[in-house]
């Protein structure tokens, strides 16, 4: 049902069996809503037949709204201005111009070959604008500015994977948030739409699941059509639900593709993949964090030499929980990096167990309490060679901290964008926040430090797909450190100064304020895993030393 009302019809409806209301001159029927409303009866019958956008937007965000949207409204007011269309979603390119970017030209000597997908040209030309257009709300190629990096593959794959976030997630985050689980078939999801075959930091692993991207085509997935699925989901404004759908998953099924065994990657990949199984990195103990060549969780070998048997403690464990397999760092032989090994341990195999942890922040996530007794682990589980899992878990873990850079970067724009929109409707000392220079002055703070934060990013992704493995392996490790304490900086100041802009509104749960409340609660989840700040900013000199000592550096 949907019409358009005059001011007057509504003002009609104005009784508690008979009850409508106006918000941004849409017009809801919340008759039979009423037993349903979390503040009460009352509350909708003061404004039954009135504009109710103030007291909404008092209480509620827009999340709310889209919620009960199909639901309860019945129509605008017939003063609503009608909306500008909406920007068409991107489309494929045609099959002309497919098969123009399967042709690829011979690189010139001396020049970077044009990436997978397109030709230099078309990934230097400006794409279609995207979004709602707050300048710094989304990254400047999504405003039509010209990129180097992204082509109409990634434009096609940022469209669907919007879509599905804000008709979808977005409605719900807060519900999930407090109940702490997202709900299984969401994850489920995930597998389905092929979006975690194409977080494993590689190329998309077609031959391990016959899931598919609905926008990209498996040849042409690269390493930003990963950042873009990434940085989109996101855009939810939770870190607990982007660890719940590819946390754990994001960290412990990639070194397990690249290292394991055939045989073991192809049992146990499929299932992961389509996401009907679930799998996360067991790494930290309770004594041993980010110093990882202290662990000591044991793996000893049977005297037939068939299997591992494994003892030991694993703490702040994402998705542990929920977890059918574990790719877990284990001690083989002596002390130091050298006597460590990776298992693939699998909880089927009994010794496994795990109890959620309560946690300041992710709460959705599935921090876990991870014991070992006496798990008897194949040794075709064995990742990678034994007591050489030291170069697995570092080569893991420049994918990790990219993760991390991605959600912290997309994080400090929900805070910023909120902040922005909330600043335009805001009205104190008779008018509105933005036009207050101290708060022009806090965005501006916010918007430069994005910025430069995700130019920084971007040139890394691009570094990690141009280079060779051990040229990356070599150089990269030291930036991609650095960026890490550096985006994990900038999404604690944007957390900050966007609670200072919503004010009392940050401070509770739910309503306007809730992205900004619940990710100033996330934000030392970030600062802290994956390598805290303080051993990021000393590991990127320490290793940019040592790389550029061996370049040839002249002091």
């Amino acid at each position: 049902m949907s019409g358009t009302y005059s001011q007057e019809d509504v003002k009609s409806h104005n009784k508690p069996d008979n009850l409508w209301i106006i918000v941004d001159e849409d017009v809801y029927d919340l008759t039979n809503f009423q037993e349903e409303h979390p503040g009460g009866k009352k509350i909708l019958q003061r404004v039954a037949g009135k504009d109710a956008s103030k007291q909404f937007w008092k209480y509620h965000n827009e999340g709310i709204l889209k919620k009960y949207q199909k639901q309860l409204q019945v129509g605008s007011l017939d003063s609503k201005a009608k909306a500008a269309p909406p920007t068409p979603p991107a489309t494929p390119p045609p099959a002309a111009k497919q098969e123009k970017e399967l042709v690829k030209p011979e690189p010139v000597p001396g020049t970077v070959a044009p990436q997978p997908g397109a030709d230099a040209k078309e990934m230097a030309e400006a794409l279609d604008q995207f979004g709602d257009m707050v300048p710094g709300g989304d990254p400047n190629w999504y405003q039509s500015y010209h990129s180097p990096y992204f082509n109409q593959s990634h434009a096609d794959l940022r469209a669907e994977v919007r879509e599905w976030v804000e008709n979808e997630i977005m409605p719900n985050i807060t519900e999930w948030d407090e109940a702490r689980k997202v709900p299984d078939e969401i994850y489920k999801a995930m597998g389905e739409r092929g979006y975690l075959a194409g977080l494993m930091g590689v190329h998309y692993p077609k031959d391990l699941t016959d899931k598919r991207v609905k926008s990209v085509a498996p040849e042409k997935w690269d390493l930003f059509h990963e950042m873009l699925l990434t940085d989109e989901i996101s855009r939810s404004g939770s870190g607990g639900f982007v660890w719940n759908l590819i946390g754990g998953f994001g960290i412990g099924a990639p070194p397990v593709l690249k290292y394991g065994k055939k045989e073991l990657v192809q049992r146990i990949m499929p299932e992961i993949l389509s996401g009907d199984k679930r799998i996360c990195l067991a790494i930290t103990e309770p004594d041993a964090g980010s110093d990882v060549a202290n662990l000591t969780c044991e793996a000893k070998l049977s005297e037939d030499g068939k299997h591992y048997i494994v003892n030991g403690e694993k703490k702040w464990i994402t998705n542990g929980i929920w977890s059918d397999y574990f790719t877990t760092a284990v001690r083989t032989g002596g002390e130091g990096m050298n006597g460590v090994s990776v298992l693939l341990i699998e909880r089927s195999f009994g010794g496994v167990s795990t109890r959620k942890m309560d946690c300041q922040g992710v709460w959705s996530s599935g921090t876990t309490y991870v014991t070992f007794e006496d798990v008897k682990v194949p040794v075709e589980n064995l990742v990678g060679k034994e007591n050489q899992g030291f170069k697995v878990l570092m080569t893991n873990f420049n994918h990790e901290r990219i993760g991390i850079i991605i959600q912290c970067l997309r994080f400090s724009r929900v805070c910023y964008e909120e902040s922005m929109k909330y600043a335009h409707k805001r009205r104190t000392f008779g008018k509105k926040l933005i036009e207050h220079p101290v708060i022009r002055l806090k965005l501006a703070h916010m918007f430069r430090q994005i910025e430069a934060s995700y130019s920084w990013m971007e040139n890394l992704i691009y570094q990690c797909q141009t280079m060779s493995e051990v040229e990356a392996m070599l150089k990269l490790g030291g930036a991609i450190a650095g960026l890490k304490a550096q985006a994990t900086t900038t999404f604690e100041f944007c957390a900050r100064e966007a609670s200072q802009i919503f004010g009392g509104l940050s401070y509770s749960r739910g309503g306007q304020g809730a992205k900004v409340e619940r990710l100033y609660r996330d934000v030392r989840a970030y600062a802290i895993p994956g390598g805290s700040e303080e051993i990021m900013l000393d590991l990127s000199i320490r290793q940019s030393l040592r790389v550029h000592q061996a370049l040839g550096m002249k002091l």
